[in-house]
């Protein structure tokens, strides 16, 4: 069993080092050559394509999701990319959010999810994850004031017992 899961991490460190997407990704080949192009060069559609083809890798190489992972970083690169070039976008936008979310890059989570505005439930309860961990954050350096502030929009997304826990810490 501990070869396996040996040769297991050593595969999937192979993969995550066979991406390298801190300066270009490799479009396909056209008939004439093969170009290389960036996100900032391809289309929207394109970097939304290629956020979630890299965040399904990413679920596969990585046990727990974190932006510094290459194939993390390149689908939350990928995602800002599609969401920035088509800013009204609201597909775009969500899916980024989700990414920050699950990167636990929780500032851009809670931003992201602020300036979507209307919510679905799903998407209430990864902004109020995003609310309360801050929220922690904040209470934990004595930031009362940003902790009372990131609970009570969190509760305003959906209730928690993370945040109604830290709201009675801060009574």
């Amino acid at each position: 069993m501990k070869k396996i899961l040996m040769l297991t991490a050593f595969a999937l460190a192979g993969l995550a080092a066979a991406q390298d997407t801190t300066t270009t990704d490799t479009a396909p080949a056209t008939t004439d050559t093969m170009e290389m192009t960036g996100p900032a060069t391809m289309s929207a559609g394109d970097n939304f394509a290629k956020a979630q083809e890299f965040a399904v890798q990413a679920d596969v190489a990585y046990p727990v999701p974190f932006y510094d992972r290459t194939l993390w970083k390149a689908a939350v690169d990928h995602a800002y990319y599609a969401a920035s070039q088509e800013a009204g976008n609201r597909d775009y936008n969500a899916y980024l959010a989700q990414l920050y979310t699950k990167t636990q890059w929780w500032i851009n989570a809670y931003n992201a999810w602020n300036r979507l505005g209307t919510l679905t439930d799903q998407e209430k309860q990864w902004a109020s994850l995003s609310a309360a961990k801050l929220a922690y954050l904040a209470l934990q350096r004595g930031d009362t004031t940003m902790a009372r502030m990131y609970v009570e929009k969190g509760m305003g997304w959906a209730p928690s017992a993370s945040l109604q826990s830290i709201m009675q810490r801060l009574q």
